[in-house]
């Protein structure tokens, strides 16, 4: 009867602290401040308007990269993150919806669309997120550091057309996390802008190059 007695009163324990532990955790997400870096992008006049269809594959990104927890680091060999805030999304689906956006407005190619949507893209696009983080670089100030490789895949014979890497760093005007933020976004804007010019001049050379327009007799 002891035992018995003895076993209900450490199960009762034990479930009040898990539910102890619960709600400090929620207590903890609710004071931690979410933030959405949401830009916006101008399509370039300049950028060429074709006829191909283009697919955007799932970024790919180390696990320590690709967090909600929003990076930074103080000096070259050392990664932190801030405390009380995180992003609303991962940095690769910050990416890839910034850059399906601008596409998708640039008004310059019939359709662009996440892999797995079902229809027959000519390109895919491919992305590697190498840094998304605030750097210090010895400064008193941090800078929001975004570094992207893009390899662009023809769908037929799946062959890289072309490969580059975007590396851009936009300086915060203070240390304050929401002046960091302020900075993630604007970099967001410029690694969108050049990919979006980059996949449509790459993709247009590629097409003409491949299949060059008779002239007309």
């Amino acid at each position: 009867m002891m035992l018995r007695l003895l076993a209900a009163v450490l199960a009762l324990a034990s479930l009040t602290s898990c539910a102890l532990l619960t709600g400090n955790d929620r207590s903890a997400r609710e004071r931690a401040t979410i933030y959405a870096p949401d830009p916006r992008i101008q399509a370039d006049p300049a950028w060429p308007a074709v006829d191909w269809q283009l697919s955007l594959a799932p970024p790919s990104a180390a696990r320590m990269i690709d967090s909600f927890r929003i990076a930074v680091r103080p000096t070259a060999d050392e990664l932190q993150v801030y405390r009380g805030a995180s992003w609303a999304k991962t940095p690769t689906d910050m990416l890839q919806d910034t850059l399906l956006r601008a596409l998708e407005d640039s008004g310059k190619l019939p359709a662009v669309a996440r892999q797995g949507t079902g229809f027959a893209a000519d390109y895919r696009l491919a992305l590697d997120v190498r840094r998304f983080e605030a750097d210090y670089a010895g400064g008193m100030l941090p800078a929001a550091t975004i570094e992207v490789n893009a390899k662009l895949v023809h769908a037929v014979d799946q062959g890289i057309v072309a490969s580059r890497t975007f590396l851009h760093a936009e300086p915060s005007s203070g240390t304050d996390i929401a002046q960091v933020v302020e900075a993630f976004s604007r970099a967001l804007a410029e690694v969108g802008r050049d990919l979006s010019g980059w996949v449509l001049v790459t993709g247009d050379t590629h097409e003409r190059t491949a299949h060059p327009r008779q002239a007309p007799r």
